[in-house]
């Protein structure tokens, strides 16, 4: 066989079926989606925190982060924002349909550094969506990982992203969860408040053997950084998710070149080491 054949095109994306859908909240849609051909489907592996660039011929192409986990192999899960065209021409779909898929792209989360050790994942927003998939993660490998915390702010009840599945989670007994909203409603049981003050809840903790995780709207960096200091985590034990105008996917268009480096490629996920060295990244 001629080399030039055994080597699959970065480019080409991948036939997909719509298995499922469902809105999530107002402007926002769930996607499960699987690949057509099975045993593409089976074997396609990734980790929490990559993303896949999503296409419908005509329409365009977009990076989209995944909010499944690889521990449950055959299904790729997405949470997504009607804000342009490809999203659009994606929300006028129905369960069967066709798109095009490609990747996954991205570094992920650094997951050997946290076997063994407590974690604590804060979500803001729309942040939730990739975090999902390594909660999940954690949650599937239990016995990997010490105590799990997991912080989730939204501005009210209504854009709270996976409410159902988020309040039967807290109802297990092998992971602290706390949620709070900037603007509760009569229905609102839980926390009020920004982000920052649910670590109030949490217990003492070992900040050696701690990994935290954020992901959020730009302005929640700093102020949850500076929580996760206050507790002495080291810095290349914080980790967070930075999407930045990813394009191709694999470096070579320069789109989400910041310095000498590349989102698709050195990110999305950047220890808060990297940010000191690399200001630009927030």
């Amino acid at each position: 066989m001629n080399l030039i054949e055994t080597i699959e095109n970065p480019f080409k994306p991948k036939a997909a079926r719509i298995v499922r859908h469902y809105d999530l909240i107002k402007g926002h849609r769930f996607f499960q989606v699987r690949h057509i051909d099975m045993k593409k489907a089976m074997s396609f592996t990734y980790s929490p925190g990559q993303f896949i660039m999503m296409s419908i011929p005509g329409i365009g192409e977009a990076p989209f982060s995944i909010s499944s986990t690889p521990s449950r192999p055959g299904i790729l899960e997405f949470g997504i924002r009607n804000v342009g065209k490809l999203t659009r021409a994606l929300f006028q779909k129905s369960d069967n349909d066709v798109i095009y898929i490609r990747g996954p792209y991205g570094n992920g989360f650094k997951l050997d550094q946290m076997f063994n050790k407590d974690l604590i994942i804060v979500a803001g927003g729309l942040g939730v969506i990739p975090l999902r998939s390594i909660l999940y993660y954690a949650l599937d490998n239990r016995d990997m990982f010490n105590r799990i915390f997991f912080l989730y702010g939204s501005k009210n009840p209504d854009e709270f992203l996976f409410k159902t599945e988020f309040f039967q989670i807290k109802k297990r007994e092998d992971v602290e969860c706390f949620y709070t909203v900037d603007k509760p409603d009569k229905d609102w049981t839980e926390n009020v408040g920004l982000v920052t003050k649910l670590f109030k809840n949490l217990p003492e903790i070992d900040p050696k053997e701690t990994n935290a995780v954020v992901v959020g709207p730009p302005v929640m960096y700093k102020f949850v950084i500076d929580e996760f200091l206050k507790l002495k985590i080291p810095k290349n034990q914080i980790q967070l998710s930075l999407e930045r105008r990813m394009k191709c996917g694999i470096g070579k268009c320069g789109h989400c070149a910041i310095e000498h480096l590349y989102t698709c490629m050195d990110g999305p996920v950047f220890t808060y080491w990297d940010t000191l060295h690399f200001r630009e990244l927030i």
